[in-house]
């Protein structure tokens, strides 16, 4: 029998979002849109699912006059990803 999926991490977007996060951690909106090439509203969107999930951390705030959104994984984020990764092995044929 197959390990049951993340139903929040089973979604592209929000699997690309914590794939970029468990590597650096943190990061701030414009790299996550950039490197995911997402809309901004649809990210915005995403970010906000992870968050309410404790998956993420985000930071709202300035640099200089701008403003800055900067998401964080948690230890629960972590752990989720981790987990999902490892269960999505068990249905690869490697």
């Amino acid at each position: 029998m197959f390990p049951k999926l993340d139903p929040l991490l089973h979604s592209e977007l929000r699997l690309a979002v914590m794939s970029i996060l468990a590597e650096v951690r943190s990061a701030d909106f414009s790299f996550l849109k950039k490197q995911t090439d997402a809309t901004a509203g649809n990210l915005s969107v995403q970010i906000d699912k992870l968050a309410e999930a404790g998956y993420i951390s985000v930071q709202k705030g300035f640099k200089g006059k701008m403003p800055c959104t900067t998401c964080t994984i948690t230890p629960t984020g972590l752990e989720a990803f981790r987990n999902y990764v490892n269960a999505l092995k068990d249905y690869l044929p490697l």
